[in-house]
C-alpha cells in the first residue's frame, strides 16, 4: 500500500496503529503548499509530531529533504509504530522536545541545520508562554529566508471564523485555561518580534489556515 492511499488505510495496517482522523482529513491540502514552500529546503524539523501519520505521509512525497519528527517522550512510541509500517528513507525517528527546552532538538547523524519547522494543530493545546518559546527558538535556529509553516485554527480581530470554532475553543479551555484558540493577529505580532515575516496565509479545510512564515534576511553592506 503505497503512502498517498493513507487516507484510506482504517482498514489496513494502520487499523492496528493509533489514529487521528484530523490527519487523515487535512493531509492532502497542507501537502499541496508544502510541496510548493519546501521546493529548496534540506532539512525540515516537525514540532509535535503526534501519531505520526503526518511524517508518513509528508516525507515520501517530499523525498528531496530530510523530515525530521520530535514530540514529547510520552509520544515517540506511537509515531516509531507509524513509522516501521510505513518507513521512508528521508524519515527520521523522534527526537525528545519540551517546549520548555532553550533550543530546538537535533539529530547528530545529520550535519546540516534546519531551514525550515513546520508544525500542525499545536499553538491551541499549549499555553501561550509555550508558544512564545516555539517562535523564540524557531527563529534563533532558521537562517535567513529560513521559512516556519503553522497549520491550525485561528481567530480573526477577536472573533471565531466559524461556529465549529467557537466550540472547539470552550472545549480546550474547559480542559487548559491556558490553551485555546490564538489570533491570529497575535500570532503575527509575535512571530514578526522575532523576525519572521508572514509570506502567506492559506484558507484549508474545515476553518483552518496555514501561515508560511519567513525568516527576515539581511543584505551586507560595504
Amino acid at each position: 500500500m503505497s503512502n498517498d492511499n493513507l487516507g484510506n488505510t482504517d482498514v489496513n495496517t494502520s487499523a492496528a496503529l493509533p489514529f487521528s482522523q484530523a490527519c487523515e482529513n487535512n493531509q492532502r491540502p497542507i501537502l499541496a503548499i508544502l510541496q510548493q514552500e519546501l521546493q529548496d529546503a534540506r532539512h525540515v524539523l516537525e514540532v509535535g509530531s503526534g501519531t505520526g501519520q503526518h511524517s508518513v505521509y509528508f516525507a515520501p512525497q517530499l523525498a528531496h529533504l530530510k523530515w525530521q519528527t520530535s514530540d514529547i517522550s510520552a509520544n515517540h512510541d506511537i509515531i516509531k509504530a507509524w513509522h516501521e509500517a510505513y518507513p521512508a528513507p528521508n524519515l527520521y525517528p523522534p527526537l525528545i522536545f519540551d517546549l520548555v527546552q532553550n533550543e530546538l532538538p537535533f539529530n547528530p547523524d545529520i550535519h546540516e541545520p534546519y531551514d525550515a519547522v513546520f508544525t500542525a494543530n499545536t499553538l491551541h493545546i499549549i499555553d501561550w508562554s509555550l508558544v512564545k518559546n516555539l517562535f523564540a527558538l524557531t527563529a534563533q535556529a532558521l537562517p535567513a529566508h529560513g521559512k516556519f509553516i503553522v497549520y491550525g485554527p485561528f481567530n480573526a480581530q477577536g472573533r471565531y471564523t466559524s461556529a465549529g470554532n467557537r466550540q472547539f475553543d470552550a472545549m480546550l479551555r474547559q480542559r487548559d485555561s491556558g490553551s485555546g484558540i490564538r489570533d491570529i493577529e497575535a500570532i503575527i505580532e509575535l512571530a514578526e518580534a522575532h523576525q519572521l515575516l508572514l509570506k502567506s496565509n492559506h484558507d484549508m479545510p474545515a476553518n483552518n489556515q496555514l501561515l508560511v512564515f519567513e525568516k527576515l534576511g539581511f543584505e551586507k553592506t560595504v
